[in-house]
């Protein structure tokens, strides 16, 4: 039974003490969504019994088959709390009543970008760890994530029920299981900690972790037991927290505690003593049919009248499902630690504005976003689109940070290519409805006021993957800033329909694909082939089934064999410097190629170097991390490319030329198609530096304008990085494998025929499982799944994670080698002329 109108969730909305907008993020089955539906539960919206089985938050078909997320879904969730467990609350409230905006994310490393876009409209994050998997490759990831969008965290210790039922621990050991595991959460969030958000760590005597089983609906925090224990020791209920974890030990018989063992058989740990043990001698009551003992128990705490008639009949696993159920539900531990310590949306946005707003943060909108007002100009970021039931539409999903949005409202959209001040990316539009996401349906409201989901109808053909809008007349706001993504889309198919009918069909059906998920590139080669960029297998086979089924209508498409993409980089200095004429003969540039400092390129993408740096801080950080001259990188660096951003950049090493920087523009547009392009096989450049030596120009300014200057440039460009010993980069995946001692063997043998390297290889503590980290190459890793499940017969679990560039060995320029095997596949695919290029073909003789 819901327990909720709207109306009660509009009321509430205003009241932003009582908001608290979580997504919930972990590694791949660790039992997100599964614990997710205990929340959802308790806010009535599926039965208790069937939480844990029905997954409201798979909202797809193919999700439910699968058994995995695929897309990030929205619920808001209103809760009536009591005052019993409101009364340690210190905090501000305004009533007793709470709103929780929930999105539940994937766990798939190819669907980290959907993992951002939940991250970026939400202040706090609970972080579901496996008990018995312990923080793997993924959960440190999207913690990086979190903590680099200011996000606090939360951490719940989840499938405790295997503890107990699967490998039968003992108390001991599972508390140091329990230890390791949130010392290696807390080890990941000190080190990517920022300073604005204080204290990250988690730990249990302070309330911010929670133990839980997802598929049973049960889970605890120590505050449970610290309250039922106080009472009975007559102890203070802080003292006693903290007593109940750590080295902490009581004796039964001397009634007496200690910091360490006494030696003697009644002391035991008090997690141990007070928790562990109480709980499993009623799993194990349950499981072995004593259903006396179990009763007798559940009298004793005071909660066998909670038990319905038909529930007394139930025997085994139900039976310890429902009892558990009553005695530490779920949504009691996980909502008192969302409640109680993570933040509400004024106070998270105050911290968190420098990171979101692009312009200064003392304007008006700054400040606005900062004091969450209500009453100020409208500031709202969709972060991802969801598709709605009418075929091709989308819903805007994003969140309010100022003002407030209403039902048919003028908003002003800024794309993510809008620069201040100029016409480009900018629509002012009407928002046709306002509405909630719950899960499975959309509910209509009025207007939603700022630290508020919402979604909004009638944007969809101005949006494609995400945006900033603001009110109407609001010409001097700047948007907030564009989200990272943790993976690059690096695998590429390219595809056709079987029917030349159906072209027009396609050509629409990858517009709506683009708009749907927040990673995906869609594009025409030249050739005029539709290609699609992933950032893995799993990611396109979804992408391309989406395409055909709800996208296209079913018509068939043919789908191309996958194609990675490269990078052109250069190993080593230009042996002399080249020398390119203009195509009037009268302007000659003279440049060299050299790569970039080990790291440059790297700190490039991060965003540390960039074009838009203070050129003294620039300056500097390259003098003292990279060991260029001070001069030189404050101001002799021309540009940065592709894209303006990328990682390769002109540097000016001439002296005393003269009308120099007429050509400055016409070399940086030389850059921006070189280095998208380059002369292998018109893949990017990477990590190349291109040094000006000297430029002779005609005296007279027509003759040296852009037409002369930019193929020249361009064609100087390519002859020094096919002097300076060309070589290609390939994209190499982290893979993180985990399988029993046995499968070692196989695996080894598979990353052997597959280039792979193994880098690392531990055995958990207490399992026989190895944690397995090699680096694969990403054009050896299709079918590699297939692969090692068939040569460990299925024992062995891989998890691929884009790492990073790797430069390869072979000479693409001689002849047979592998490199060059690449560049001419990739020539032919792309319509050039099949045979590599000459030097002679861009340097000009004097």
């Amino acid at each position: 039974m819901v327990k909720f109108t709207i109306d009660e969730i509009r009321e509430l909305m205003d009241k932003q003490d009582n908001i608290r907008n979580m997504s919930v993020i972990a590694h791949v089955d660790h039992g997100k969504s599964t614990l997710t539906d205990s929340l959802v539960a308790a806010a009535g919206i599926i039965a208790v019994e069937s939480a844990g089985d029905q997954r409201l938050t798979d909202t797809r078909a193919d999700e439910q088959e699968r058994c995995i997320t695929i897309k990030s879904t929205g619920i808001s969730l209103y809760y009536q709390m009591d005052d019993d467990m409101l009364k340690n609350y210190t905090g501000t409230r305004d009533g007793d009543n709470f709103l929780v905006n929930l999105i539940d994310s994937p766990g798939h490393v190819d669907f980290s970008s959907e993992v951002t876009a939940a991250l970026r409209i939400t202040d706090g994050a609970l972080v579901v760890v496996d008990c018995v998997e312990g923080v793997c490759v993924q959960t440190e990831t999207v913690l990086r994530q979190a903590l680099g969008e200011r996000i606090r965290p939360v951490l719940t210790v989840n499938k405790l029920d295997r503890c107990f039922l699967e490998l039968m621990l003992e108390g001991e050991e599972a508390y140091t299981t329990y230890l390791r595991v949130i010392e290696n959460a807390n080890v990941i969030m000190a080190t990517y900690a920022d300073e604005r958000l204080g204290e990250v760590q988690v730990y249990p005597d302070k309330g911010t972790v929670s133990f839980s089983a997802g598929l049973h609906g049960w889970a605890f925090t120590l505050t449970t037991f610290a309250e039922m224990y106080s009472k009975r020791f007559g102890v203070e209920f802080k003292k006693m927290m903290e007593k109940l974890w750590g080295d902490n030990f009581f004796d039964a018989k001397t009634k007496k505690w200690s910091k360490k063992h006494t030696g003697s058989d009644t002391c035991k740990r008090a997690f141990v003593q007070f928790i562990y043990e109480p709980i499993k001698a009623i799993i194990d009551g349950c499981m072995q049919g004593k259903k006396e003992s179990v009763f007798k128990k559940m009298e004793s705490l005071g909660i066998f009248h909670l038990l319905k008639g038909e529930d007394k009949e139930l025997d085994g696993k139900p039976l310890m499902k429902r009892v558990m159920q009553t005695w530490l539900p779920a949504d009691k531990a996980l909502l008192e630690m969302m409640i109680y310590h993570l933040p509400s949306p004024s106070k998270a946005q105050a911290y968190r504005v420098e990171n979101l707003y692009e312009g200064p943060v003392d304007d008006v909108y700054g400040q606005a976003i900062a004091k969450c007002d209500p009453n100020g100009p409208l500031m709202l970021y969709v972060s991802k689109m969801i598709p709605s039931s009418d075929k091709g539409r989308f819903f805007a999903f994003g969140r309010v940070f100022a003002g407030k949005v209403s039902t048919g409202q003028k908003v002003r959209i800024m794309g993510p290519n809008y620069v201040p001040g100029q016409k480009k990316d900018l629509y002012i539009k009407a928002v046709q409805r306002t509405v909630l996401c719950m899960g499975r349906r959309q509910d209509a409201v009025e207007d939603v006021p700022c630290g508020n989901t919402v979604a909004m109808v009638g944007l969809d053909q101005f949006i494609t993957k995400n945006a900033t809008l603001t009110g109407e007349k609001c010409d001097d706001a700047h948007p907030i800033k564009a989200m990272k993504f943790s993976v690059s889309p690096v695998v590429r198919v390219a595809v056709e329909c079987k029917s030349a009918g159906d072209l027009p069909k396609l050509v629409e059906g990858l517009k709506r694909l683009a708009k749907s998920d927040p990673m995906v590139q869609c594009s025409i080669e030249d050739t005029g082939e539709h290609i699609i960029a992933g950032a893995g297998e799993l990611h396109l086979e979804i992408c391309l089934k989406d395409l055909q089924e709800d996208f296209m209508g079913g018509a068939p498409i043919k789908v191309g064999n996958p194609v990675v993409s490269f990078r052109e980089t250069v190993a080593g200095k230009s042996e002399r410097t080249v020398m390119s004429k203009s195509p009037n003969k009268h302007n000659r540039v003279y440049m060299t190629a050299r790569p970039l400092e080990d790291g440059l390129a790297e700190a490039i993408d991060e965003g540390e170097v960039g074009p838009r740096d203070e050129p003294k801080l620039r300056g500097r950080l390259l003098a003292e991390k990279f060991g260029w001259d001070k001069d030189i990188g404050a101001r002799k660096i021309w540009c940065f490319g592709p894209d303006t951003m990328g990682p390769n950049m002109v540097v000016d090493m001439t002296k005393g030329v003269q009308y120099l920087n007429e050509i400055k523009d016409s070399v940086v547009a030389a850059l921006q198609w070189a280095a998208k392009d380059g002369p292998l096989a018109e893949e990017n450049m990477r990590n190349i530096a291109f040094e000006i030596e000297d430029v002779v120009l005609h005296a007279d300014a027509i003759h040296r304008g852009g037409g002369q200057i930019i193929p020249t440039s361009r064609r100087v460009m390519y002859a020094a990085e096919l002097t300076a010993s060309p070589r290609l980069m390939e994209p190499v995946y982290l893979v993180e494998i985990q399988c029993p001692e046995q499968a070692i063997g196989g695996v080894y043998s598979v990353l052997n025929q597959k280039r792979g390297m193994v880098f690392e290889e531990a055995q958990r503590p207490g399992t026989p499982i190895y944690n397995i980290k090699a680096y694969l190459p990403v054009i050896e890793s299709f079918g590699f799944t297939g692969t090692l499940r068939a040569a460990t017969s299925g024992q062995a679990f891989p998890q691929c994670v884009f790492d990073h560039w790797e430069m390869m060995g072979s000479d693409p320029l001689s002849e047979g080698s592998q490199s060059q095997t690449i560049c001419l596949d990739a020539r032919k695919r792309k319509g050039l002329k099949v045979e590599m290029p000459t030097l002679s073909d861009y340097e000009d003789k004097l």
